[in-house]
């Protein structure tokens, strides 16, 4: 929305009831300042880590500053800008960074999980039966994100193009306002608004994203924070408890249903509905070929569209250092 930031900051600050005075509560600021890291949470629900280390019990080891934001282009915004250390996307966002002359990340794993939550919804009583019935409409969609890869992609399984609908840029509120008001047809979109439509508005999927989307979402690193060991070695716990969050909630699934449905404010049978319909769960993957060409197709196809200004090679992006870790065994 016009005039609001980018990004808010919320820091979780570690610290006891009672005021140390002098240099003993110099000492611990900086001591603080020291072991944390710059954390980005997109949304609400399943991808809130900060929840997820706390019901699961687990202590990554890091003091994390998390900074909610509401769609991964502007993660990817905050570390370009410096005001992030570690951020999750999906292949989508970096792939319009690699386009520009900025970017300021590098793209260190992959957490590769569940494509049926992202889908086409279209309202209750829409006329619209299937993808070849968005020729003409309104179709709401996030920049740069999944949202709009999938979109193009299921437009072109039924032989349409992008300048055969009429695409509306929105960001996710404002999305899920014109969603609700009918000035859009349809809404390609993500994560928990697709839960709370069909609960709070009877809304329909028309499509999910399974056969158009990877699975695959990009964990990322700001280049300043990689350059420093003791950073370096932050993030490296941080992916520890990543990996041992998904593994909690892939044996806790009931249990993790009802936190996320609490969490995002809608019955829990919508939730448990979503979990039992998942194309995977949630694994932390490392970086290999096989995930830098998968991003490597994205980027061609929006050159292709011209929905960026050339070609572009993402191979430069992808930093394997964390590879070993991440396939440790439990």
């Amino acid at each position: 929305m016009a005039g609001e930031p980018a990004y808010r900051r919320t820091v979780l600050a570690a610290g006891g009831a009672l005021a140390l005075a002098g240099l003993l509560a110099g000492c611990g600021r900086q001591a603080a300042e020291a072991g944390s890291l710059r954390v980005a949470i997109i949304g609400k629900g399943e991808q809130d880590q900060r929840i997820l280390f706390r019901v699961a019990g687990i202590d990554p080891g890091v003091h994390a500053e998390y900074n909610y934001f509401q769609s991964g282009h502007l993660v990817i915004e905050a570390l370009d800008g410096g005001a992030l250390d570690y951020g999750g996307m999906s292949e989508i966002p970096p792939v319009f960074a690699a386009a520009s002359p900025i970017h300021s990340f590098r793209q260190i794993a992959v957490l590769h999980g569940d494509v049926n939550n992202q889908v086409v919804l279209v309202p209750r009583n829409s006329p619209i039966a299937d993808l070849a019935g968005l020729k003409g409409r309104k179709v709401g969609y996030v920049r740069a994100t999944t949202s709009h890869y999938f979109l193009i992609r299921m437009l072109q399984s039924v032989g349409l193009g992008w300048r055969d609908i009429v695409p509306v840029a929105l960001g996710v509120p404002e999305g899920a306002e014109a969603f609700s008001n009918g000035a859009i047809d349809a809404w390609a979109i993500y994560g928990f608004p697709i839960q709370h439509a069909i609960a709070t508005q009877g809304a329909r999927v028309l499509k999910t994203a399974l056969g158009f989307l990877s699975g695959n979402y990009i964990i990322s690193a700001h280049v300043n924070a990689l350059a420093d060991p003791a950073k370096v070695e932050l993030v490296g716990r941080y992916l520890r408890a990543v990996r041992k969050g998904y593994a909690w909630t892939a044996a806790h699934k009931d249990e993790w249903a009802a936190i996320v449905a609490r969490q995002i404010g809608v019955p829990l049978s919508y939730v448990q509905d979503q979990f039992r319909n998942a194309s995977d769960p949630y694994t932390l993957r490392p970086v290999n070929d096989a995930a830098i060409a998968s991003q490597q197709a994205v980027a061609d196809l929006f050159a292709s569209e011209k929905l960026i200004p050339q070609a572009v090679d993402v191979r430069p992006l992808w930093d394997n250092r964390f590879n070993s870790l991440i396939e440790e065994k439990a």
